[in-house]
């Protein structure tokens, strides 16, 4: 069955006009797994329908996995609740996740009890399962979700003190690999060793010169420097490596520069540095709506 994996959103915490929030899903047939849901997910997922992926229909978005709980992989969650319900979206959403995940859940119900119940009891009379969820926090590492299309296990990847997930996506077809935020690991190049394709954040390595010195120490600390990815890489030897949630170091709230050609120069900055340190495969930067 063709396995393909679909970029929702490549963006960091930045309010960036052309990258959404971090959201990527694995396609297997006609069924979608979401990893993240950051803000414009269930949009995004409706791009990506009219551009020919059938399994990502909204109404149709009814499984996701959360790397941690940072707000630019989660802004979109009450998207993912509630859009789909409102599309009639049939069943309850299963999400799985990091401790922590329950509490924000039923949080974002809490808030959102007069929406609810509305439409059940209004003039909507809305389904009475399709807003609910279904949370699984994950305890250990290992396989935490299977069916006859996919088998996903969760590895710990490393972002200060949260507790993060990378997950690794195994069909008949293809292994891939999606690593959330983290500082550069030898278990993510043993996770990702000979996979089709591994997404990978990474941050601009000659641009954190211009930071603080705390943001610099920040940042070498829970992200991925491009010199650093290239050393995973090559433990990993992907067949394709592909980037997303970019850092780039530089202003993205100032209109006043051209900020497409700004991000494209330090996109292409970022491979030439890969290639620099020493990675010589087939590597990509993911941008939104692209499809492996």
């Amino acid at each position: 069955m063709n396995t393909r994996l679909v970029l929702l959103g490549t963006g960091t915490p930045n309010a960036c006009p052309d990258a959404n929030g971090p959201s990527s899903a694995v396609v297997v047939g006609d069924r979608a797994y979401l990893v993240d849901f950051g803000p414009g997910v269930v949009r995004q997922a409706s791009k990506a329908y009219f551009r020919g992926i059938d399994a990502l229909r909204p109404d149709l978005l009814t499984t996701a996995f959360c790397t941690h709980l940072h707000t630019d992989h989660t802004a979109g969650y009450p998207d993912l609740i509630f859009t789909p319900w409102v599309l009639e979206r049939p069943v309850p959403l299963k999400v799985f996740g990091p401790k922590g995940l329950n509490h924000m859940t039923s949080h974002i119900l809490q808030a959102y009890e007069t929406d609810i119940d509305f439409r059940i009891h209004g003039f909507e009379k809305a389904n009475e399962s399709g807003y609910k969820v279904d949370v699984t926090e994950i305890e250990k590492p290992g396989i935490i979700y299977e069916d006859d299309r996919v088998s996903v296990e969760a590895f710990p990847v490393s972002h200060g003190t949260l507790t993060c997930y990378g997950y690794k996506f195994v069909t008949d077809d293809r292994t891939i690999v999606i690593t959330g935020d983290t500082a550069p690991l030898d278990l993510v190049a043993e996770k990702a060793t000979g996979c089709d394709i591994l997404l990978h954040e990474v941050e601009y390595a000659a641009g954190i010169a211009c930071r603080e010195p705390k943001w610099q120490k920040y940042h070498q600390e829970v992200h991925t420097l491009s010199t650093d990815l290239a050393w995973v890489a090559k433990k990993a030897q992907p067949k394709l490596l592909v980037t997303y949630h970019r850092i780039y170091h530089m202003n993205i709230q100032d209109n006043r520069i051209n900020l497409p050609a700004e991000m494209a120069k330090r996109d292409e900055a970022i491979l030439d540095e890969i290639r620099a340190a020493g990675y010589d495969g087939w590597v990509v930067n993911g941008q939104d709506l692209d499809v492996f």
